[in-house]
């Protein structure tokens, strides 16, 4: 008796154990250097920091918080790409660009191991990402402000390969959003901010983009180019809200930050 109640045990446990193996979902392959699955992230976040100018110091404080709360909060698998302005380039230059791996939240202990895992995350992870945030801040102090061709780069970039096209994609810009190029200038002085305007310069063909269906989210600094007039915010957010719909985004919003 006592033997088959031994052996009815051990069956027992050993089918407790093959129903959590089996019902444990299972991770994806991971690339080493992008960890990044190996077939695609499950979603892109991209950060653009305009680095044409200074942040006002309340205005800093809260970006950071912003990014720090994105950083903490990405979803495993999703890719966090936090970029800034390639002023001399005419494009975008990325600080940080990888997937969230996991930080072992929810990870069973019988297939793997929670604390590596949380360990790994911040190694590998956390701390690289809040170092670019931080670097991200540096100003490069550049009277040009070429926003529509770094937008127009990160879309090619991270939204237009096939290994992205399922992804649920994300973009961030952290700008006052003037854009000032010898093709289109947004200064009080150089026209209005009509759409119409900007669809009669060369600009308007130049940095015709694919969103992709992203969401855009427009962090407004409110800043007064030196020896302009203030520009009427209400109309410039409109504007950018247009341009982000003519150019393939699902939604656009714009909220601006504190300090400006």
């Amino acid at each position: 008796m006592g033997g088959i109640l031994l052996l009815i045990l051990a069956l027992a446990a050993g089918g407790a154990l093959a129903y959590v193996l089996l019902s444990t979902p299972k991770r994806p392959v991971l690339d080493a250097q992008s960890l990044c699955p190996v077939d695609g992230p499950q979603g892109i976040n991209v950060v653009l920091v305009d680095t044409s100018d200074d942040l006002p110091e309340t205005t800093r404080r809260e970006v950071l918080v912003i990014l720090d709360d994105l950083i903490a909060t990405l979803p495993p698998f999703y890719k966090l790409d936090i970029r800034v302005l390639d002023i001399a380039g005419a494009r975008s230059r990325s600080l940080f660009s990888k997937c969230n791996p996991g930080d072992g939240a929810g990870l069973n202990e019988w297939t793997d191991n929670p604390r590596i895992a949380r360990l790994r995350w911040i190694e590998n992870f956390r701390k690289p990402a809040s170092d670019a945030v931080k670097n991200s801040m540096a100003s490069a102090k550049a009277a040009n402000s070429p926003l529509m061709a770094a937008i127009q780069d990160i879309a090619i970039d991270q939204f237009s390969s096939a290994a992205n096209q399922n992804a649920k994609k994300t973009l961030i810009v952290i700008s006052d959003m003037i854009e000032y190029t010898r093709d289109y200038s947004q200064y009080p002085t150089a026209g209005d901010l009509s759409f119409q305007r900007y669809k009669q310069s060369p600009a308007y063909l130049k940095f015709r983009t694919d969103l992709h269906g992203a969401t855009v989210v427009i962090r407004y600094v409110t800043r007064q180019p030196k020896g302009q007039p203030l520009l009427n915010d209400i109309k410039h957010g409109e504007f950018w809200i247009q341009w982000m719909k003519d150019n393939g985004a699902s939604t656009t919003a714009v909220k601006r930050l504190q300090g400006t």
